[in-house]
């Protein structure tokens, strides 16, 4: 669709928190249907990097421009109120884009994160 290869990348905190609901998914139905969520919503965004729902600039936590140098940041809901965050940045070589994975988190920490009650 955009002409480039869109490539994903997981920060090491989501990258945390795939390996342990892959692990959990063997016994837990709700982890089980997060992780397919997360790998069914990775294909979209292969797709169409700007599936998710774009997020006011205003709304991006400092921690993710200073660590992540996001510029942008999109949210993808998932089973059970929990949410992707992510951000998308040219590749290296021009003909990619990466997304870039920020993090995936439940609905207590994605509230606590943007500071809503």
């Amino acid at each position: 669709m955009f002409g480039k290869e869109v490539r994903i990348i997981l920060s090491e905190e989501a990258k945390e928190v795939y390996r342990h609901l892959n692990k959990s998914s063997e016994n837990s139905k709700t982890d089980r249907s997060i992780l397919n969520a997360i790998k069914d919503k990775a294909e979209l965004i292969r797709e169409n990097p700007h599936y998710g729902n774009p997020m006011n600039k205003k709304l991006i936590p400092k921690e993710y421009s200073q660590k992540y140098d996001a510029k942008t940041l999109f949210r993808i809901e998932l089973p059970n109120y929990w949410r992707m965050l992510y951000t998308l940045d040219e590749g290296e070589n021009k003909i990619e884009i990466i997304a870039f994975v920020i993090e995936i988190l439940d609905h207590k920490k994605y509230n606590k994160r943007f500071g809503y009650k």
